[in-house]
C-alpha cells in the first residue's frame, strides 16, 4: 500500500471530504415535476415512487419452448418406455385449459402454464411423433424436477411493490421496467438549468482564428466544449453564454443576468487570486462564497457560492479552475454530485466506490494535497500512469480511463494496491 510521509495540506485549504459534506449538506432537490412519455425519459430522475399495479409475470409461464407436464406422469412413462399424448397447443398470448390427466401440452416461451402442470421440459429433450391413430405424442428420455423452466407469477415484480424509488435516474433498463408494469408516462424532476460561461481575455473560440494566426498567449477555449458535454450527459439544460471579458463590470452583469433564469451558474477560470480574476469578488458582491480552495491536486481553486436574485431567492454558483484537467476533475468530483443532488438523486458522500488495483508505476514524492492521478488499466490487470500529470495536459484524460485517489502525504511503490475510480463510474 502507499505510504504517508508528508505533512498536512497548508492551512486554508479544505479537505475534499469536508468540502463535499459542506457542498451537499444544504442542497435540496429542485421543486416541481413534469410528466414525460416513458419513451422520452432516458436520463431523467423520478419524482415519485413507481408502484406496480400488477404482477410481472402476470401468470406462471414457460421459460422455454417445450412441453408442460406432470412430473409423476413423465416419470411413470419413462419407467414403462411409452409416449404421452399431446392434448393441446399453447402459444404466447393464448390461454390453455387444465391439463388432462395422462397428457402433455405443447407450449411456447411466455405462454401461460396450464393448470395441473408442474414442470416444463425443453423440446430438445422430447421426441415428437404420431401414434397408430395419428394422435400427436412425445417420448421423453430425460429426468426432470418439479418447477423446472416455469417462471412464477410475480417473481420479477409483485403487485403493490415499489419498483423504482423516487430519485432513481432512468436509463434503458429502468425505462423497460417501467413499461413492463404499464407506465406510458412518468413523473420526473425538472432538469437543472445551467448557465455556462468562461472568463479570460486569452480565450479564443475554435474556428474564429486559425492556429497560424493566434496571438502570443492566446489559447483555444477547450473547457467550454467538455463542460457543456458533461452537463448535458447529466441531463441539464445548458445555456452557453460564451466568454466574458476580464472586466469587473462585465463579470457582474453576466452573473446578475444569468442568476435570474437559471438554477446554477458554472464558470471556468477567474476564481484564483490574480488581479484579473474577477469572479470571486463579483460573487461575493452579488451573494456569497461558501467554499474556496480545496486541498486536492489538480483542482485547488474550486469555488462554490450563490447569487441573489431580484425576488430574494438564490441561484447556485460554481467556479471551476481554468486549467482544463483541473476543471475536468473538479467537475467529476464536486460538481457532478451537486447536480445529481439538485435532481433528487441520492449520492451518498459524493464519490463512487473505488476499486483496488495494482499500480504498475511509482510515485516516490508525496504531495501535501490529496492527488487524483490519471491512469489507464493495462492488459496485465494493473494500472499505468500517464507520464505528464500537469493540470494543463488534457491528453491525459483522453488517454486515461480513470483516476487513482492518492491520500495526502502518500507515495506509491510499484506493485502497491491503490484506489482506482473509473471515468465510467464518474460519468454515470
Amino acid at each position: 500500500m502507499s505510504a504517508a510521509i508528508a505533512g498536512p495540506a497548508r492551512p486554508g485549504l479544505m479537505p475534499l471530504a469536508q468540502a463535499l459534506a459542506a457542498l451537499l449538506g444544504p442542497i435540496e432537490p429542485l421543486s416541481g415535476h413534469e410528466i414525460v412519455a416513458t419513451l422520452q425519459a432516458d436520463g431523467r430522475v423520478l419524482a415519485r415512487d413507481l408502484v406496480a399495479a400488477l404482477d410481472v409475470p402476470a401468470h406462471d409461464n414457460s421459460a422455454m419452448d417445450g412441453y408442460a407436464v406432470r412430473c409423476a406422469e413423465v416419470e411413470a412413462a419413462l419407467a414403462e418406455g411409452r409416449a404421452l399424448p399431446v392434448s393441446q397447443r399453447i402459444a404466447a398470448g393464448q390461454s390453455g385449459v387444465a391439463l388432462q390427466p395422462g397428457t402433455v401440452a405443447r407450449i411456447f416461451t411466455g405462454a401461460p402454464v396450464p393448470a395441473g402442470a408442474d414442470a416444463v421440459i425443453m423440446q430438445e429433450e422430447g421426441e415428437a411423433g404420431l401414434d397408430e391413430q395419428g394422435q400427436a405424442v412425445v417420448r421423453f428420455a430425460a429426468t426432470l424436477r418439479p418447477g423446472q423452466w416455469i417462471r412464477r407469477r410475480g417473481e420479477d415484480v409483485g403487485r403493490g411493490s415499489i419498483v423504482l424509488p423516487a430519485g432513481s435516474r432512468l436509463g434503458p433498463a429502468e425505462l423497460g421496467l417501467a413499461a413492463s408494469i404499464g407506465f406510458a408516462a412518468l413523473e420526473v424532476r425538472p432538469r437543472v438549468r445551467v448557465a455556462l460561461f468562461s472568463t479570460g481575455d486569452e480565450l479564443v473560440m475554435p474556428g474564429e482564428i486559425p492556429p497560424d494566426r493566434m496571438a502570443p498567449g492566446a489559447i483555444y477555449n477547450s473547457n467550454r466544449f467538455f463542460l457543456g458535454a458533461l452537463l448535458r450527459r447529466l441531463g441539464c439544460e445548458v445555456s452557453d453564454l460564451g466568454i466574458v471579458p476580464d472586466q469587473r463590470d462585465a463579470t457582474l452583469a453576466a452573473l446578475r443576468a444569468a442568476a435570474e433564469a437559471h438554477d446554477l451558474i458554472l464558470t471556468s477560470g477567474g476564481v484564483s487570486v490574480g488581479e484579473e480574476d474577477h469572479i470571486k469578488p463579483a460573487v461575493q458582491q452579488l451573494g456569497g462564497l461558501d467554499l474556496w480552495q480545496i486541498a486536492i491536486k489538480p483542482g485547488k481553486p474550486f469555488a462554490h457560492g450563490w447569487i441573489a436574485r431580484a425576488d430574494g431567492s438564490r441561484c447556485q454558483f460554481v467556479g471551476l479552475p481554468g486549467n482544463p484537467v483541473s476543471s475536468f476533475v473538479t467537475f467529476l468530483l464536486l460538481l457532478r454530485p451537486l447536480l445529481l443532488r439538485l435532481q433528487g438523486v441520492a449520492v451518498g458522500d459524493g464519490l463512487p466506490c473505488p476499486v483496488p488495483l495494482r499500480a504498475d508505476f511509482e510515485i516516490p514524492r508525496a504531495d501535501r494535497r490529496r492527488e487524483f492521478l490519471r491512469v489507464r488499466r493495462n492488459d496485465q490487470g494493473g494500472l499505468d500512469l500517464f507520464p505528464n500529470q500537469s493540470s494543463g495536459v488534457l491528453t491525459s484524460v483522453v488517454w486515461g480511463d480513470g483516476l487513482v485517489d492518492l491520500a495526502a502525504g502518500s507515495t506509491i511503490a510499484r506493485g502497491d494496491t491503490v484506489s482506482f475510480i473509473s471515468f465510467e463510474a464518474l460519468l454515470a
